[in-house]
C-alpha cells in the first residue's frame, strides 16, 4: 500500500541527500559534461522534458538514451541551469511497496525561459548511491513574455482626462469581433479544451478567436444525456486560473458544468463566436497563414487569416457507428450514445445498450432508473473500478481535499513517465481490486468479463493507450450483479429484425431502442471533416509513441499550422499551458514553425 513516511531522522538525511545530489548535477551541467550528467541517473532512469531541451515533449529512458540526446549536435539543446527550491518544498521520503525514493521540486532557467522540475531519487542497487529514477523539467514562462498577474496585474483604467475613452463593454465588443484585426490563433471548439487553451493564450497576449457550432458555451455538455455527472472528482477538474469554489460538489452534473463554462468564458474575456462553422480552409506554406471562411448565424460570412488552428473538439473523432444488416427494417429507435438524451421516453419499453465503458454503463443505468427493461451488451472485456475506492487510491496525495496546490499536483503527476505508470499502477490496480473484490466477484459470477488493463496497470494506462475500455463504477455494476440490468456477453450483433437484435450465436433480444455506446474514431477524422484535405497531413491523435508520450496532441500534429487539443479537464488544464507556450514561442520567433 502506498504511504508517506514521516521519519524525522530520515528526513534530515533525505535533505542532505537531495541537496548533495542536486549540487553535483548542477556542477556537471555547468561544466557541460554529459558523461557526468548522466552518471547522476540510474541505469534505467528517465528524463521527461516538456519544451525546455527541445520544442517537443520527450521522455528519455536509460542512461545511453539521455546521453545520446544531450550529445546530439543536431538537437537545439541547451541544458538548463538548475536551482533547488528547498524553502518551497522540503524533500520528502516516499515509500511505494518495492520503491522508496527521495522527491523534491526545483526551478531552472534557460536563456529564454523559466521552468519547474521534480525529481525522484532512489538508491543505486550496485552501490547504494542516490541517483535519479525520474527527472522532470518543463518550462513555465518565457522571459520577456510573462503573464501579467499578481503584482503585475493590469490596472484596468487610465485615470485622468481622456477624450478618446471607451467603455470596457465597447472595447470588449470590438475585440471580440476582431474589427479591423486578424486573430493569430483560431480555436475550433469551445468546450473545456478550447476554453483552457484560449485562456492560456489570452494571458500570453496572443490574439485568439474561438468558434463553436452550438448556441451557447457549455452546450457540448448540456446536450448530453440528462443524468450525466462527471466521474472525476472536483479537485482533479479545475480549469486554469479559476478554480471551482470550496462549496462545489465532488462530482459535477453536466448542466452545472455547462453553466460554469459559460461563466468561465466571460470571466476570462474569451473571444467566442457561437453558431459558427468553417466553410473552407486553405493553408499557404510560404506565409504560414490560413485562409478560413467562417459561416456565423446572424452575420455575413467572414474570412480570417490566422497563423495557427487549434482543433479543440475532444481527443475523440467522429462517432464509431457500424452498419448492421436489416437495420432499415428495425421499427425502433437506433442511435449512437452521443445522440442519446434520456431513458425517460422509454419507460416500460425494452432497451439495448451496446458497449460496456463509461457511457454504456451510464446509459444502461439511466434506462433502468427510468423504468425501461434494459440489456447491456459486452462484446469483449472491461476494466472496472469503483469511483469511491478507485479514485481515492489513484489520486491519493495529489487530488484530494487538503491536497497540494493544483499546479504542484499536476507537476508531480506529470513528472511520472507514462511507461512508468504501467509499473507503479500495477500495485495501485491490485489495491483497488482488493477493495472492490465483492463487486468484481459479483460481476464475474454473472458472466461479465473483467480485465485489468495493459500489464495489469489499470485505468490510466488504458486511458492513454486506448482512450476507453474502462468503467468507473457509480452504480451500474450492482444493477448488473442483481440482474436488474441484463447482460449479453461475448457476442456481436448479426442483424436486426423489425423489433429485435439478433446476435451471432442465434439468440435475439427484443428492443424498442438500441443505443450504440461503441466509441469514436480517431480525432483526425473530425479535423479532416472540419478543415478538409489539409488535415490529412496530421498524425493519428492519441496513444503512446515509442517514448511514452501522447501522439499528435499537445505537440506537433504533423501539420505546421494545426494543433490538436483534447482530453479530460485535468489534462487540458495542464497541457493547455504547454501548448500555449509553444505557440507563443513560435509567434515571437523563439521556436520554429
Amino acid at each position: 500500500m502506498p504511504h508517506f513516511i514521516d521519519w524525522s531522522s530520515s528526513l534530515i538525511r533525505t535533505y542532505q541527500a537531495a541537496k548533495h545530489w542536486f549540487k553535483s548535477l548542477s556542477d556537471a551541467i555547468e561544466a557541460n559534461d554529459t558523461s557526468n550528467i548522466t552518471a547522476h541517473f540510474l541505469a534505467d532512469g528517465y528524463w521527461r522534458d516538456l519544451l525546455s531541451l527541445s520544442w517537443d515533449n520527450r521522455t528519455l529512458h536509460t542512461v545511453p538514451a539521455i546521453k545520446s540526446f544531450l550529445d546530439d549536435n543536431d538537437q537545439p539543446t541547451e541544458v538548463p541551469r538548475f536551482f533547488l527550491v528547498i524553502h518551497y518544498c522540503n524533500p520528502t521520503l516516499n515509500a511505494f511497496l518495492d520503491f522508496t525514493w527521495v522527491q523534491c521540486f526545483f526551478t531552472f532557467e534557460t536563456s529564454i525561459a523559466r521552468g519547474r522540475g521534480f525529481f525522484r531519487l532512489m538508491r543505486d542497487p550496485d552501490g547504494g548511491v542516490w541517483k535519479a529514477k525520474t527527472f522532470y523539467t518543463g518550462i513555465e514562462e518565457l522571459k520577456g513574455y510573462e503573464e501579467h498577474r499578481g503584482t503585475t496585474r493590469p490596472v484596468g483604467v487610465n485615470h485622468g482626462a481622456n477624450t478618446d475613452r471607451k467603455s470596457w463593454k465597447d472595447s470588449r465588443a470590438k475585440k471580440r469581433e476582431f474589427a479591423n484585426a486578424e486573430p493569430t490563433v483560431l480555436i475550433v471548439g469551445a468546450g473545456q479544451s478550447g476554453l483552457a487553451v484560449g485562456a492560456r493564450l489570452g494571458q500570453l497576449n496572443v490574439d485568439t478567436l474561438l468558434i463553436d457550432k452550438n448556441d451557447r458555451v457549455g452546450d457540448n455538455w448540456r446536450k448530453r444525456y440528462d443524468f450525466l455527472v462527471l466521474h472525476d472528482p472536483v479537485w482533479y477538474d479545475h480549469l486554469p486560473y479559476v478554480s471551482f469554489p470550496p462549496h462545489w460538489p465532488v462530482f459535477t452534473p453536466k448542466d452545472k458544468l455547462g453553466d460554469w463554462f459559460e461563466a468561465y468564458a466571460a470571466t476570462m474575456e474569451l473571444n467566442i463566436w457561437m453558431q459558427s462553422t468553417i466553410k473552407s480552409a486553405t493553408y499557404d506554406e510560404s506565409s504560414h497563414l490560413w485562409t478560413v471562411n467562417i459561416a456565423r448565424a446572424g452575420h455575413p460570412d467572414r474570412v480570417i487569416r490566422p497563423k495557427f488552428i487549434v482543433v479543440a473538439t475532444g481527443h475523440s473523432g467522429e462517432p464509431n457507428i457500424s452498419i448492421f444488416k436489416g437495420q432499415d427494417t428495425f421499427k425502433g429507435h437506433l442511435c449512437h450514445s452521443s445522440q442519446h438524451t434520456t431513458g425517460g421516453d422509454f419507460k416500460r419499453k425494452k432497451a439495448v445498450v451496446v458497449g460496456c465503458c463509461n457511457s454504456g454503463h451510464d446509459i444502461a443505468q439511466d434506462f433502468y432508473e427510468q423504468g425501461a427493461d434494459v440489456t447491456i451488451v459486452q462484446r469483449s472485456s472491461t476494466y472496472v473500478m469503483s469511483s469511491s475506492a478507485g479514485l481515492g487510491v489513484l489520486f491519493r496525495g495529489l487530488y484530494e481535499e487538503n491536497g497540494p496546490p493544483t499546479e504542484d499536483a499536476d507537476i508531480m503527476f506529470s513528472s511520472t513517465p507514462n511507461h512508468m505508470f504501467q509499473i507503479l499502477h500495477k500495485y495501485t490496480t491490485e489495491e483497488i481490486a482488493e477493495i472492490d473484490r465483492p463487486t468484481l466477484d459479483g460481476l464475474q459470477k454473472v458472466g461479465f468479463k473483467i480485465d485489468f488493463g495493459v500489464g495489469g496497470s489499470g485505468f490510466i494506462t488504458k486511458y492513454f493507450t486506448r482512450g476507453g475500455g474502462y468503467y468507473i463504477d457509480v452504480g451500474a455494476s450492482k444493477l448488473i450483479i442483481e440482474k436488474k440490468i441484463k447482460l449479453k456477453q461475448g457476442h456481436e450483433i448479426n442483424h436486426f429484425t423489425e423489433n429485435s437484435v439478433v446476435f451471432d450465436d442465434g439468440t435475439d433480444v427484443e428492443a424498442d431502442i438500441v443505443v450504440l455506446a461503441t466509441g469514436y474514431k480517431n480525432m483526425k477524422t473530425t479535423a479532416v471533416k472540419i478543415l478538409g484535405p489539409e488535415a490529412e497531413r496530421m498524425k493519428d491523435v492519441w496513444g503512446l509513441d515509442s517514448e511514452g508520450e501522447l501522439s499528435g496532441i499537445y505537440r506537433s500534429s504533423g501539420h505546421p499550422g494545426i494543433y490538436a487539443m483534447g482530453g479530460n479537464l485535468a489534462l487540458v488544464r495542464f497541457w493547455s499551458k504547454r501548448l500555449a507556450l509553444r505557440i507563443k514561442a513560435q509567434v515571437e520567433g523563439l521556436a520554429p514553425i
